[in-house]
């Protein structure tokens, strides 16, 4: 089962807002496409990459567009950490974890 952090919810939505500054139909687009990529997740858990700045077998991302959806995996259950500009330097302390 996926779930949604409180900052994954908050980055999509952050998304959605940034590109609907120039067309809310792109906005509802991209959030829409990240929600059904993030759904797949249920049926192959490791379909991602593992996210190279963290070298960590569960924690891993999916790329689409100009994003980066990170999520952790842990037993039967798979996490939704962020979603990242694929431009944004991300450092291993600012990705939020599931405890």
């Amino acid at each position: 089962m996926v779930t949604w952090s409180q900052q994954a919810v908050a980055d999509l939505r952050s998304v959605h807002d940034f590109i609907a500054r120039d067309s809310r139909y792109y906005a509802k687009k991209v959030v829409h496409d990240i929600r059904e990529l993030v759904e797949e997740l249920n049926g192959l858990p490791n379909m991602g990459r593992i996210v190279p700045e963290l070298n960590e077998e569960g924690v891993r991302e999916l790329l689409l567009y100009s994003y980066r959806i990170i999520y952790e995996i842990k037993d039967e259950e798979i996490f939704v950490l962020t979603v990242v500009h694929q431009r944004r330097n991300l450092k291993n302390e600012k990705i939020p974890r599931e405890s």
